[in-house]
C-alpha cells in the first residue's frame, strides 16, 4: 500500500518516493559548488525529494586537516561533520532549484550541536539528514552523522538560497 500524505487542499496524495540510485559523485559535482578538499559528501544512497537524503562520507587519513587535528590521534573536526550534514541539505534542497547554478545554498545557523563520538580514519559516516521547515528561499533541517550505526553527531541547521553574485555586504546579511 502506498503511504499517503495530505495536501493543502486535504486531498490524499502518495508520497515522494525514494530514489534508490543515488547519486555518485559526478552527480554530486552537477549540484554542489564545493570541491575537494572541501566537499565532505561521496555518494547519496537515498533520496526522498524535499524530505530527506542519506549521503555517505568515507573519512581517510589522506583528508588535509588530519595533519593537525591531531597529528598523534586523528579526529575529524566536528565542525567539518556539521558541514558534512549541512552539504547533504543542501544536495537535497538544491536539487529542487532549477536555477541552481546562479545559487548558492548558505548557512544561517547551527543549533542543538552535539558530538557523541570521535570520527577517525577509515570510518564511514552515513549522514541523515530531514526537512524540517522549507521555504522557497530557506529551510531548517535536522541530521545525524552515524558510524557503525551509532550516532557520532547530530545538529539543526538553517541555510538560506541566495544569489552566487551578491556583494560581501549581502552575504553578511544573509548569515555567512
Amino acid at each position: 500500500m502506498a503511504d499517503m500524505t495530505q495536501t493543502t487542499e486535504g486531498a490524499p496524495t502518495e508520497a515522494p518516493a525514494p530514489d534508490k540510485s543515488g547519486m555518485e559523485i559526478v552527480d554530486i559535482f552537477k549540484i554542489l559548488p564545493h570541491r575537494y578538499p572541501f566537499l565532505l559528501i561521496d555518494r547519496v544512497i537515498e533520496l526522498v525529494r524535499m524530505k530527506s537524503i542519506v549521503a555517505v562520507k568515507n573519512v581517510t587519513i589522506t583528508e588535509p586537516f588530519f595533519q593537525g587535528h591531531f597529528p598523534d590521534r586523528p579526529i575529524m573536526p566536528g565542525v567539518l561533520i556539521v558541514e558534512a550534514i549541512a552539504q547533504a541539505g543542501g544536495l537535497l534542497l538544491l536539487t529542487e532549484v532549477p536555477n541552481r547554478d546562479e545559487m548558492l545554498m548558505v548557512f544561517t545557523g547551527i543549533e542543538k550541536a552535539r558530538f557523541r563520538r570521535p570520527v577517525v580514519p577509515g570510518d564511514q559516516l552515513r549522514i541523515e539528514v530531514v526537512v524540517k521547515a522549507w521555504r522557497v528561499t530557506a529551510a531548517r533541517l535536522e541530521g545525524k552523522a552515524y558510524v557503525d550505526g551509532k550516532v557520532a553527531a547530530e545538529a539543526t541547521v538553517t541555510c538560506r538560497l541566495v544569489p552566487r553574485n551578491m556583494g560581501a555586504g549581502a552575504a553578511e546579511e544573509a548569515g555567512e
